[in-house]
Parts: structure tokens; sequence; C-alpha cells
């Protein structure tokens, strides 16, 4: 018998059980145990059947990460599981900074050391947003959380200033939460500084889940008040186009091809 101490760090994508990866799914078949927000779970359905589920709420991150690595820890072959692809945004930082730790000395998990940690990418929201409007992603482009619980916002705005002045493709997640709706607005005037204000902007909510919904709109139309958290707000650079084709919207970024045409 395997002594092996396995931790599946696990990224389910946007919630199109189509859209999990083949690696994903053997990985939580082969786990006994799964460490995720309860949605997550309930959106894989079927293959966490039978397994034992460990539902941490919101907030509690560094408790998840913790409870993954114990778990592995004890020889239960475990999934850390998240949406999206678990190495953007998510949960597999947590684990690595865990891990400096206790080889910093900062920690007192030792047999944390001795799991085996295998990581799962998952699509994320941006490029599932990409998709369904086109290949909005087909030029440089970038990523910028709004959120300013963990990061500065000096740092996010000179990330926003830098990213507008570069031209690119900016995806702006947790873009609005119930405390927090300035930052978007904000975002979108100083991007309007360095592109045209019929620059096209995906506002695209549970993408690939049931009651998804899809609006392709100007930069200068965009509003908070329009976006929650569910919400991911994609928007063009100077050379995206909104192309329309009966009742299909399209929006590219070309790559320069036009050249070669």
């Amino acid at each position: 018998m395997s002594n092996k101490k396995q931790l599946f760090v696990v990224g389910m994508g946007p919630g199109d059980a189509d859209l999990v990866a083949p690696k994903a799914l053997k990985a939580v078949q082969q786990s006994t145990d799964l460490v995720a927000y309860g949605l997550y779970l309930d959106l894989l359905g079927e293959p966490c059947n039978n397994k034992v589920h460990h539902d941490l709420p919101l907030g509690e991150e560094i408790g998840r990460a913790r409870l993954a690595l114990d778990l592995a820890a004890s020889g239960k072959t475990t999934s850390l599981i998240s949406s999206g692809d678990i190495g953007i945004y998510a949960m597999a930082t947590l684990v690595f900074e865990l891990l400096d730790r206790q080889l910093q000395g900062l920690e007192e998990h030792p047999e944390w050391l001795e799991v085996e940690i295998d990581v799962v990418p998952g699509i994320s929201a941006m490029q599932a947003g990409a998709s369904r409007i086109g290949a909005m992603l087909g030029h440089d482009f970038c990523t910028v959380s709004l959120s300013d619980l963990l990061t500065p916002w000096e740092t996010i705005n000179k990330r926003i200033h830098s990213a507008g002045e570069g031209d690119f493709v900016i995806s702006f997640y947790n873009p609005v939460s119930k405390k927090r709706d300035w930052q978007l607005n904000h975002a979108r005037d100083v991007l309007l500084k360095y592109r045209p204000a019929s620059t096209p902007v995906l506002l695209g909510r549970q993408l690939t889940r049931e009651d998804e919904s899809i609006r392709i709109i100007r930069l200068d139309e965009l509003d908070a008040k329009d976006v929650d958290m569910f919400t991911l707000v994609s928007v063009g650079n100077s050379e995206s186009r909104h192309i329309v084709n009966g009742d299909k919207n399209w929006v590219y970024t070309p790559r320069g091809y036009k050249k070669k045409l």
C-alpha cells in the first residue's frame, strides 16, 4: 500500500460541467476528501458524491488551505477545489504561501512538507467570457482585481493606469462588492483617457452557468450599478472591434494580420 500523501489543487472552470478538465475530474475521483466553498461542490455535482465534504464559507480561505494540507498530511487523498483556474486569484497561492512559511520556520507543520501537490488548471472567467463573444483576448491582455481587501488601492490604481497606457485588453475581477462600488467607475474614467469611448466592454455574469447573462456595451456606458461580484468586466483595447452579423454580436481584438490580409 502506498504511503503517498496527496493534495490535488483543482480548478473546476467557470461552472459548466462540460468545461471541467478530465484531469480535474480524475483528481476528484481519486480523492476521499474535498475541501471547497460549498457552491463549487454543488456545481460539480455527481463526481462529488460519496466523498467527505469540508465546506468552509467565503472569507475562510486560509482555513481552507490549512485544512487541505492537514488532511493530505494525515494520509487522506484530498482535493482543494476552486472555480475558474485555482492558480488565478484563488487558493493555490495560499497553499504555497503556507509551505513557504513552514520552510521559513514560521509554522509548526513539518508534515506539510511531505505532501505531494498536483495543481490542476481550469478555465478562468476571462477565458469563458471571451469565448462567449468571440475572441476578445486575441492580443496582449492583463487582469486587475479591484478588491483592495488584500492589495493597497494605490497599487491597483497604478496598475490600471499602466494597463491603460500599455493598451492592454483588461479583465477586471472582483469589480464591485456590497461595501465597495466606486473603484470600477474610477477605472472606467482612467481608461477613457487612453482609449476611445466606443471601446467594447463585456459584462459577463454567471458565465457558462444556467442564469448566464452577456452584455456588450461601450466603455463610456460602463457603470458600477450594472455590475456585481458574479460579473466579469472585460474592456477591449483601442483596436478591439464589436461586429454584428444578424442577431449575432461578436467582439474580437486583432493581432495585426491585416498587414498580411
